[in-house]
């Protein structure tokens, strides 16, 4: 497909599994609209957003329920398009930002943040970002030895995730019991209490980053190849992983600083995207459309399954995926490889 001077390819497969995904996220978003301690049937929610609700119709569902439903989508977007990037470039399907410590250096920043410094929330998502970079300039450095393989990077990844989960729950044991209960909270990965301020936060991270992706996954296609035909067909390797990696980091950190670190999606949605596109690789934006449909429908089963004491959804993507890590590391140890 050509538009002026740019041109590129398009998929017809991902066009449809991205936007039949989100079609069916954004179904699963508008009924969680009507339900609640008070339901309210999905006429009135439409009415309402089209602006003819009354006045405690309005409140519920526009200042309270929406921000949790839109914040949702957008972290499940976010963590899935990083997941894909770290997958893609790693050539490794057990890579992801929650297994290889990049959420691990969010989470730790943040507690920093909550704990120690006792900053308002407005830092969050900067000592988060910060964190998730220096966690994976780490990582990268401690993974490279003539480039980067896959289960180099896991393992580092791994030693890395459980260094830094030693600091967070030394910190956690520092902190007052209030303080510890409110970041015990934020690190299990939660949509309650999501408001409008974490809405325009993930909103611009997508609207920032998402262009970036897309265009920078172009070059993904020729790192998959291996550096040295990558590096002949392409030139500066280092200078386009660098570049993907900032994405992939900047996606995670903010999304993980919006509602969490809720585990398991950015492993899952690329894989359940490969899959429904019989394709070794997995697209970015059906990834993403994948992953906002795992968290709102996870986020739906620990509303309603768990009702009246709803859990955290980072609880419920764990259960869910977990099992699937299991699957994809013994598929590995079967066929010798990443999977």
């Amino acid at each position: 497909m050509r538009i002026g001077p740019l041109s590129g390819r398009l998929d017809v497969g991902a066009v449809v599994v991205t936007l039949t995904g989100l079609l069916v996220a954004v179904a699963v978003g508008a009924y969680s609209l009507t339900i609640g301690d008070y339901e309210i049937p999905l006429a009135q929610v439409l009415s309402t957003l089209a602006g003819n609700g009354s006045l405690i119709v309005t409140d519920v569902v526009v200042n309270n329920r929406l921000p949790r439903v839109l914040v949702g989508l957008g972290v499940g977007f976010a963590f899935a398009v990083s997941g894909a990037i770290f997958q893609r470039l790693a050539r490794n399907p057990l890579v992801s930002p929650d297994l290889i410590g990049i959420n691990a250096g969010a989470a730790l920043a943040a507690v920093v943040v909550i704990t120690i410094l006792g900053a308002s929330p407005f830092w969050l998502p900067v000592g988060a970002l910060g964190g998730s970079l220096l966690t994976a300039i780490t990582i990268y450095l401690f993974a490279f030895k003539r480039g980067v393989a896959g289960y180099r990077l896991v393992l580092v990844g791994i030693g890395v995730t459980a260094i830094i989960g030693s600091l967070t729950a030394y910190l956690l044991t520092l902190a007052d019991i209030y303080t510890a209960k409110s970041a015990l909270m934020w690190l299990s990965g939660s949509l309650a209490g999501r408001s409008w301020a974490e809405v325009w936060m993930i909103g611009l991270t997508l609207l920032v980053l998402l262009p970036g992706a897309v265009v920078a996954s172009r070059q993904l296609r020729l790192l998959e190849l291996g550096d040295d035909l990558a590096r002949t067909l392409a030139g500066r390797v280092e200078l386009s992983r660098g570049l993907l990696i900032a994405i992939g980091v900047g996606l995670a950190a903010l999304a993980t600083a919006a509602a969490g670190p809720i585990g398991f999606v950015a492993l899952v949605a690329p894989q359940i995207a490969r899959r429904l596109l019989a394709e070794r690789a997995a697209g970015l934006l059906a990834s993403g459309a994948i992953g906002a449909l795992l968290v709102v429908a996870a986020d739906l089963v620990a509303r309603e399954l768990f009702a009246p004491i709803p859990l955290p959804v980072g609880v419920v993507t764990a259960f869910l995926g977990a099992p699937y890590l299991l699957l994809l590391m013994a598929r590995a140890n079967r066929v010798g490889r990443g999977g």
